[in-house]
This record gives C-alpha cells, structure tokens and sequence, in this order.
C-alpha cells in the first residue's frame, strides 16, 4: 500500500514539474501553447483528488498554484488582464481540487460504510445461523429425550408381557431337543427356535438398557486391560470372519474414572458393529492414546479403525438414533446405548467414514489425574 502511494506521489509531482517546465520554457508569444499547458494542470489536480481524497486534492492544487505563481508574476508581468485571467485560474485551480476531493471522500466514506453494513449483516447471518443450528440441536434433544420417555413407558409392558413367555418357551425346547439327536430335523428345527429365542431376549434386554437410567459404580478403571478383555472376547468371531483383529499396545496405562462393566458393554458394541461391516480379509485396529488440552487436564482417546464397506453420509446423521440399522437383523440400539454410555462417563463418541473407504469411531474419556478422588 504504501509503495503504490509513493509511486502515485512521485508521478503527480513529475506531471506537475513537466507542465511548469513547459510553461516556464515556452516564449510567451505562443500564448495558445500556454493555454493549453494551462488547462493540462487539471489533470494532476483531479488524479490527486481521486487517488487522496480532500487532503490529496487541496495539496496538488496548492502546488500547482505555488509552481504557475511564478511564471504569471515574472513572465506575464504587466498585463494586468492577462495577469487576471491567470490568477482567476489559479482559483480555479483551487476550486476544483477541493470540490473533487470532497466528492470522492464522500463517496469512499459511504463505500466504508456500506462495507461495515456489509460486514455487520454477515456477522448478523452468521450469529442467525448459529442459533437456527443450536435451536435445531435442542429440538433434536428433545425429541431423542421424548422418545427415550416413551421407550421408558413401554419397558415395563415389554418385561412382563415377553421376557417371561421367551423364558418359557426357550425351557419348554430345551427340554424336547434332549428327545432327538444330533442330526434328525425336528432337532435342527428346536436349535433354530432356541436361537431365535435367545435373539429375541437380546432385542428386549437392549431395548430396556437403552430405556432405563444406568445407575453406575465408578471406580478406577484402565482402557488398556478393559480393551484387551473385549478383543478376547470377540477373537473367535473374528477368526469366523476373518477379519484381522488388531490391539495396539498402549505408550502408558491410562486410568479413567469409570463403571468398568459399562465401559466394557459400550466398547463391545463398536467392536461388534465394525466386525459386521468388515468384509474377510479386512482388518480392524484399536489404539489407545492420551492427549493434553490443558496444563491440568488430559483426554484418553481410543480409535476403532476398520477397512470395511463405510457409512453413507445419509445414515451417519440417523446412525445414533434408536432403531435405526442399516442391517436386516440389527436392533439399531448397540450405537445409541454406547454413547449414552460415554457421555454418562463425560466423554464423547465420534463416527468418521466414507463409503468404500472403512469407518473411525473416535471415543473420548477424561483420564483421572493423579490425586483426583473418585
């Protein structure tokens, strides 16, 4: 900015300095190269007042007077009409240069002033958007808290009305399974009503966990040995599925403040899910990190990485939503109860993926420092 001023400068000034030469150089019987050399001063004049504004084109027009004065009182001396015509145009000079200067500093402080208002609605529009985001936000809240509310009305009803039927019905097959072997047909058709059965009491059991409050017994929990415990777990039906299953050893043991059970049920859950959506031959990874926010305070991060088939934009927006699935057998409520679970715990869980390119669950805990209580 300040090296285009200078240049702006410097050209005025050698306009300036030119037309005097030409003024100053000139015989005086060629009265009309003079006139024309007068009316070229306007030039600089003008220039001046657009590129500075007011102060810019008073300051030319006051060096141009101050650089014609001197011809018109050395050289035109003694023709006093002559004499007048000049100094008129010397007012002239002056006139122009404030008149011009006034309007464009006029006109550039109401381009200022259009682009603060420009600025404050954008601002505006922002801050609009924000709050439609947090109002939309709350009303999702509201409506997950509504649906929580009526799945809690159902429990009940759910827990009398078929979790002790599929308790009689599962005992009343495992007894007639013992009056067939291995092999026959009617037994294969009993081991396929208990397995359903027991589906069945799966569905009801998660559907109750997600409806009821948690209570939770917090004590001292470490990630890497409820990790290790889970993929123990799950080892056989990766084998299964051959799926490379992968835990990676932790840099330090990370304790956070935790029901270990829950925890534990929450981390099943994304491992299940990321086994399920991983084809043979793909892989899944489970790390473990810690990162520092604060001076005092510090994350556990642990990431679940898989290279299975991903998640389309549509259902990562529904995929925390009770009963949604993506699978012909799924409840659609493993991923709700799991982050009910981790953010009861003050953390939080994150999904990243694209279709084709495997999916990210990010979880996230406070780790307990040292000294903190529980």
């Amino acid at each position: 900015m300040k090296t285009s001023s200078t240049i702006r400068f410097l050209l005025l000034a050698l306009f300036i300095i030119a037309i005097s030469l030409l003024h100053y150089l000139t015989p005086l019987h060629l009265h009309y190269l003079h006139d024309i050399f007068q009316r070229l001063y306007y030039l600089p004049i003008i220039l001046a007042a657009i590129w500075f504004g007011l102060p810019g084109g008073l300051a030319c027009s006051l060096a141009v007077s101050i650089m014609y004065a001197p011809h018109i009182l050395f050289q035109w001396g003694g023709h006093f009409t002559v004499e007048l015509e000049k100094y008129l145009e010397i007012v002239l000079y002056n006139v122009v240069g404030g008149v011009t200067g006034l309007l464009v500093q006029r006109e550039r402080d109401r381009s200022d002033e259009l682009q603060q208002t420009a600025i404050g609605l954008e601002l505006s529009f922002k801050k609009l958007q924000a709050q439609s985001e947090q109002i939309i936000a709350i009303e999702e809240n509201l409506r997950r808290a509504e649906k929580l509310s009526t799945l809690g009305e159902m429990a009940a009803v759910l827990a009398h009305e078929i979790r002790n039927p599929l308790g009689s019905i599962r005992g009343t097959a495992e007894i007639l399974r013992d009056d067939y072997r291995p092999g026959d047909p009617k037994y294969e058709f009993i081991e396929i009503q208990i397995r359903e059965t027991e589906r069945l009491n799966r569905v009801v059991e998660d559907f109750l966990r997600m409806a009821r409050p948690l209570p939770s017994e917090m004590a001292r929990c470490h990630v890497q040995e409820e990790l290790e415990t889970v993929t123990m777990l799950v080892a056989n039906d990766a084998r299964k599925r051959q799926v490379s299953l992968y835990l990676e050893p932790a840099n330090s043991d990370v304790i956070v403040k935790a029901d270990g059970e829950k925890l534990r049920q929450a981390f099943l859950n994304i491992v299940i899910n990321a086994l399920q959506a991983t084809p043979g031959g793909g892989s899944l990874t489970v790390s473990t990190s810690v990162c520092r926010l604060e001076e005092r305070a510090a994350i556990c991060e642990v990431t679940f990485c898989d290279t299975g088939c991903g998640i389309d934009t549509l259902s990562q927006e529904k995929i925390f939503e009770p009963f949604y699935t993506t699978k012909s057998d799924g409840t659609g409520l493993g991923l709700a109860i799991s982050r009910k679970i981790i953010e009861g715990h003050g953390g939080t869980l994150q999904i990243e993926s694209a279709v084709g390119q495997g999916t990210t669950v990010l979880v996230t805990l406070p780790v307990l420092q040292a000294g903190e209580s529980l």
